[in-house]
C-alpha cells in the first residue's frame, strides 16, 4: 500500500504542531486523515493522490473482490479527478467521498463518469467510444440504433444528450434489455428458444458480477426446467426477474422458514408467503420452479431450509471446498487439516466441560433419591432378622431420623467429583458420534446410529462410572449400620480406595456395562426425539429449560426402569456383604443366587426409585448441558458469533445483514455494479502509463 513515508508524516504533524494546519473549506477530518494516510505525491509541497493511492483509500485489500475485481476500483478515480489531472487534491478526494455518501449516487458516479465535458449530459457518440475502448472478447452484442435504444436518446436524425434522471433510467432496464437483443442474436433460427452453452455466455457477461458462484457454475442446468436441452425466452425473462429481485425473495424466504415448524418451505409455502408480506409483487410459478431448482441441486428433497437459499441469493457465496486448489499450495492444506484438528480437540474439551459442570449439578439435585435406591437395592429378603426398611418412604423417613438430613448427603463429595469426568465423557461421545453420523446437509440421523451413540456413550462412561459406584455405594450403606453392635467404624473415600485398590474398583464393572451401554442406547435417541418430535425443537425454534427438563425427564423413565435388574445386580457386587448374607462370585452368579433366594420381583427392587432418581436427574444434567452450551459457545462457533449481534437469538444464515465494511467502499461498490452492467470488462483492460483512451483517462491501477 502506497502511503506517506514516516519522514513526512513526521514533518506534517511537527508542523501543525508548530504552525497549525489550514483544512480546505468543506472538508471533513475524517476525509482529511484518510487523504494524508494514502497520498503518496507531493509536489511542489502539496501533496497529492495517484490512482493507485485512490484505490487504496476506497477498496480495503482485506475485502471480497471475486466478483468486481479490485482494479475496476480505479474508473472511480476519473469521477473524482474531474479536472482530468491523473491526480487528486485533497479537496478532489473530498468531493468524491462527498458524492459517493449521496442516496443516489449508486446512478450519480456512473453518470459523472460518461459526462466527459462535465455539462450535466451524457453524449450517446462519447458512451458508444468508451464503451468500445473498455469492450472485452466475450462482450454482447448492443444495438444502440434498437427501438428500445431509441426511446431514450432519439432516432438517428434526431439524437439528444441524456441528462442524469433519463440516464439513471435507462441505466435501470439496460441488462435486460442486453439480455434481450442477445437471446434474439443467438437464436438463429428464430423458433424461440438457444441452447444451453449461449445461455450461460449471456448471462456471464450482462450479469456474473451480481450472481453467485452456485448460480454461475449452473447455468446450464435451467434447460431441465422445460422439456428437451433448449432454454426459452420465458425461461430466460423468468430467470431475470429472480436475480433482480434477491432482497424481496430473501425477505420472503426468510419469513417462511422462520414459520415453519421444521424450517423448511416447499414451492407452495413460498409463494403463499409472498402473497402474504408483497402487496404489488407476483411470481409466476416458472419463477418459483426456477428459485427452487437452483436452491435444491445439492438436495433431493422438495423442502428446503434457508441455507439451501444462501448459495442463490447471496452474491459472494463460493463454494470454498470446490474451490479449494493447487493455489493455496500443500502447505497451507497442511496448516488447515493441522487448525481443523486443534479445533476439534478444543471443540472436546469444552463439550467436556460443560458435561462435568452439568453431570454434577444433575447428581446433586437427586443424590438423597440415590441413597434411597441404594438401600433398598441392598436389602435382601433372606438375610437373617427383620428387613430395615418397609419402602422407599419408611427409607427415607429413617434415614432423616437415624442420620440426621446429611445422612441424605452421605457420599455425595466423591459422588461429584466422580460424576463430572463420567457425565461428561457421556455427553461428549454421544455427541460427537451423532456428529459422525448426522447429514451435514439435511441434518437427519438414522435411529440405529442414534442408539450406536448412545451406547458408545454409556459404555465409554464405566471407566468412571465403576470405581465412582462402588465407593458411593460403601458409603451410603455405611449410615444404616452405624447403631448397630456389630458395626465397623465408618471408613472414608479414601480409605475404600485404598482398601479395594485398582482390582477392586473395578469389581461389577460387567454389570456396569451391561446397565449404562443399554440405559444410554435407549435414552439418548428417545431424548432427542421428544424434543424434535413432540415439542417441535427446530433451527428457528429453541426450547425452554422447562421443555427441556420434562423431555429430559420423560426420556429417563423407560431407560431407568428397564435395566433396574443390571443395577441390582451391579449393587449386590459391590457392596460389602455382611455376616450371614450370600455373596456373588460375578453377575451370572449373582442373576442366579438372587432369583433362586429372593424371586424374580427381586431383580425390580428400586425400580420406582431410580425412575425417581434418574428421571430428574438426566433432566437437570441435559438441560443444565444445553443451557451452559447456550451461555458459553465454543469460541469461534456459529452460535457464539450470532451471541454478538442478537443474544440468545440464532441468526438465520440467509438474510439482509447489515454489513461491516467501510461506507465508501459499499457505495463505490454499487456504483461499480451499475457501471458494470454495460460491461463487465471495465476496467480490466491495461493502458500504457500516461494514456488513455480515446483522451480519457480510464487506465487501470498497477497494485502491488
Amino acid at each position: 500500500m502506497a502511503a506517506l513515508p514516516a519522514a513526512e508524516t513526521i514533518k506534517e504533524t511537527v508542523k501543525e504542531t508548530l504552525l497549525g494546519s489550514e483544512t480546505p473549506d468543506g472538508v471533513s477530518s475524517e476525509s482529511k486523515d484518510r487523504f494524508l494516510q494514502f497520498a503518496s505525491l507531493e509536489e511542489d509541497g502539496e501533496l497529492f493522490m495517484t490512482q493507485d493511492d485512490f484505490v487504496n483509500a476506497i477498496a480495503p485489500p482485506e475485502e471480497d473482490y471475486h466478483k468486481i475485481e479490485r482494479v475496476q476500483y480505479g474508473l472511480l478515480f476519473s469521477v473524482a479527478d474531474s479536472r482530468h489531472r491523473g491526480k487528486l487534491t485533497m479537496s478532489d478526494f473530498h468531493a468524491y467521498e462527498n458524492l459517493i455518501s449521496k442516496p443516489d449516487a449508486d446512478y450519480e458516479a456512473p453518470f459523472r463518469l460518461f459526462d466527459i465535458d462535465g455539462d450535466g449530459q451524457v453524449d450517446i457518440n462519447q458512451l458508444k467510444k468508451i464503451i468500445e475502448a473498455h469492450k472485452g472478447p466475450e462482450t454482447l452484442p448492443f444495438d444502440w440504433d434498437s427501438e428500445w435504444a431509441t426511446l431514450y436518446i432519439g432516432g438517428a436524425k434526431n439524437r439528444h444528450a441524456m441528462t442524469y434522471p433519463q440516464f439513471a433510467q435507462m441505466m435501470r432496464g439496460l441488462v435486460g434489455e442486453r439480455i434481450r437483443q442477445a437471446f434474439k442474436a443467438y437464436d438463429t433460427d428464430h423458433d424461440g428458444y438457444i441452447d444451453a452453452a449461449s445461455f450461460e455466455k449471456i448471462i456471464r457477461s450482462s450479469s456474473g458480477h451480481k450472481l453467485s458462484d452456485h448460480i454461475l457454475d449452473n447455468l446450464p442446468t435451467l434447460c431441465n426446467i422445460g422439456h428437451g436441452s433448449k432454454i426459452s425466452y420465458a425461461n430466460v425473462r423468468a430467470f431475470t426477474n429472480i436475480m433482480r429481485e434477491m432482497d424481496i425473495i430473501d425477505l420472503i424466504v426468510r419469513s417462511a422458514t422462520s414459520k415453519a415448524e421444521d424450517g423448511r418451505i416447499s414451492r407452495s409455502d413460498f409463494l403463499a408467503e409472498a402473497a402474504r408480506i408483497t402487496r404489488f409483487v407476483q411470481y409466476t410459478p416458472m419463477e418459483a420452479d426456477i428459485l427452487f431448482h437452483f436452491a435444491g441441486l445439492d438436495n433431493n428433497s422438495t423442502r428446503l431450509d434457508s441455507t439451501a437459499f444462501e448459495k442463490v441469493l447471496d452474491a459472494s457465496w463460493q463454494d470454498v471446498e470446490h474451490k479449494l486448489d493447487s493455489a493455496r499450495g500443500a502447505a497451507a492444506q497442511v496448516v488447515e487439516k493441522t487448525g481443523g484438528l486443534l479445533h476439534a480437540v478444543l471443540e472436546s474439551a469444552h463439550h467436556f466441560g460443560l458435561g462435568a459442570i452439568a453431570g454434577a449439578f444433575g447428581a446433586f439435585m437427586v443424590y438423597p433419591i440415590d441413597l434411597v435406591k441404594t438401600r433398598m437395592q441392598n436389602q435382601r429378603s433372606s438375610a437373617p432378622g427383620h428387613q430395615l426398611y418397609e419402602n422407599s418412604i419408611d427409607c427415607f423417613r429413617k434415614i432423616v431420623r437415624n442420620e440426621g438430613f446429611k445422612g441424605l448427603y452421605a457420599g455425595v463429595l466423591p459422588q461429584l467429583i466422580g460424576v463430572a469426568p463420567e457425565k461428561a465423557i457421556k455427553l461428549t461421545v454421544n455427541d460427537l458420534v451423532r456428529t459422525r453420523f448426522t447429514d451435514p446437509k439435511t441434518g437427519a440421523i438414522q435411529f440405529k446410529a442414534e442408539m450406536l451413540a448412545g451406547g458408545a456413550a454409556g459404555f465409554c462412561q464405566v471407566i468412571f462410572t465403576n470405581p465412582l459406584e462402588i465407593v458411593k455405594i460403601r458409603l451410603q450403606v455405611q449410615g444404616e449400620l452405624a447403631k448397630r453392635s456389630d458395626a465397623v467404624p465408618r471408613r472414608s473415600a479414601m480409605w475404600i480406595v485404598r482398601n479395594l485398590g485398582i482390582v477392586g474398583l473395578y469389581k461389577g464393572a460387567p454389570a456396569c456395562l451391561m446397565r449404562d451401554g443399554p440405559f444410554s442406547a435407549i435414552y439418548f435417541p428417545t431424548y432427542a426425539h421428544l424434543k424434535k418430535d413432540f415439542f417441535g425443537e427446530s433451527p428457528q425454534k429453541r426450547l425452554g429449560v422447562l421443555q427441556l427438563l420434562t423431555a429430559g425427564a420423560i426420556a429417563g423413565m423407560p431407560a431407568a426402569y428397564l435395566t433396574t435388574p443390571f443395577d441390582v445386580i451391579k449393587t449386590r457386587l459391590q457392596v460389602e456383604a455382611r455376616k450371614g448374607e450370600a455373596t456373588y462370585n460375578g453377575v451370572a452368579d449373582a442373576a442366579r443366587k438372587i432369583y433362586r433366594d429372593e424371586g424374580f420381583k427381586a431383580f425390580w427392587k428400586g425400580g420406582p426409585a431410580r425412575i425417581v432418581r434418574s428421571s430428574p436427574q438426566f433432566g437437570f444434567t441435559l438441560a443444565a448441558y444445553e443451557v451452559l452450551s447456550n451461555l458459553l459457545p465454543m469460541p469461534g462457533s456459529q452460535e457464539a458469533e450470532s451471541q454478538k449481534s442478537a443474544a440468545g437469538r440464532v441468526e438465520p444464515s440467509v438474510g439482509l445483514r447489515e454489513a461491516t465494511a467501510p461506507l465508501p467502499y459499499l457505495r463505490s461498490r454499487n456504483a461499480l455494479k451499475v457501471i458494470l452492467d454495460i460491461d463487465n470488462n471495465f476496467g480490466k483492460i491495461r493502458v500504457p502509463e500516461g494514456s488513455s483512451y480515446l483522451g480519457l483517462p480510464f487506465g487501470r491501477p498497477k497494485l502491488s
